[in-house]
């Protein structure tokens, strides 16, 4: 095992001297991985209620997410909401972030802060806040009205992802774009925006994800036919224990490995 005494990094620390940190992760990881080990294989139960193991195999509760006329509408509802979230949010927090990258006042800082707040502040209180807000705006149980708190939420990481990576672009090749006389706008779509489109791409996905993932915003505001399929689900598993939850969770987890694997990939060429 020649790898043990290889060096792990630039300081020439070997592996074997990181091995408890390896041991470490790996526990994190397991500790993280188990609800889905567990999960999973349930979702393909044939019994009435929930078990683990199965004691036998079937299709029974896939058939019957897909046979259910509510579930497929919260489906529809969550992917309208996710793809409505992010075409609101992406625009709104890559103008937001290049307007604080080109910046020179010292307010921009105190910006940023506001801007990624909803990271920070509990989501329960940011759902009460809309709630109570939405009352009075008749936005209650609207696609609009998910859709607007959604893209609160979401807003942050689309700053953080694009800021990120305008702090790796040359702001010089947009200057030397408008001293040719180009106007602001058009360089910033033919310069910026291509060298930085793969952190868009990223942001929204993660704009995306951040939507259809969301459940406590969605308890508060959403209703009736603009249910999310988050909320049915918490609404499902409070009232009766259904092994579809367990079927449509598995495919959730799907749906966000595959996409949350596919902002990484996007991300790559941003980072270099």
């Amino acid at each position: 095992m020649s790898w043990l005494n290889a060096p792990a990094s630039p300081t020439q620390v070997t592996h074997a001297r990181r091995l408890w940190l390896y041991a470490l992760a790996a526990l994190v990881l397991a500790f993280l991985a188990l609800p889905t080990l567990i999960v999973v294989p349930m979702s393909f139960s044939g019994a009435q209620y929930l078990e683990f193991p199965p004691r036998e195999l079937s299709l029974r509760w896939y058939a019957n997410y897909f046979g259910s006329a509510t579930w497929m509408q919260a489906t529809a509802t969550s992917f309208k909401a996710g793809a409505l979230t992010a075409l609101v949010a992406t625009p709104l927090g890559t103008l937001a972030a290049y307007g604080l990258a080109a910046s020179r006042f010292r307010a921009a800082r105190l910006l940023h802060v506001l801007l990624v707040t909803p990271m920070i502040v509990p989501v329960i209180l940011i759902a009460i806040g809309v709630f109570y807000f939405y009352v009075k705006a008749h936005l209650n149980n609207t696609l609009v009205g998910l859709v607007l708190a959604h893209s609160m939420l979401a807003l942050p990481l689309v700053v953080i992802v694009v800021g990120a990576a305008l702090k790796g672009f040359d702001p010089q090749q947009e200057l030397a774009a408008r001293s040719l006389g180009s106007s602001r706008p058009h360089a910033f779509l033919a310069v910026t925006l291509p060298q930085i489109r793969f952190a868009v791409a990223s942001a929204a996905l993660l704009a995306f994800l951040t939507s259809f993932d969301e459940v406590i915003v969605a308890l508060f505001v959403s209703g009736g036919s603009n249910s999310t399929l988050t909320r049915n689900m918490f609404l499902a598993l409070r009232d009766q224990i259904d092994p579809t939850i367990a079927a449509i969770s598995t495919m959730m987890i799907a749906l966000t490995s595959v996409l949350f694997g596919l902002t990484q990939w996007l991300g790559k060429p941003a980072r270099e």
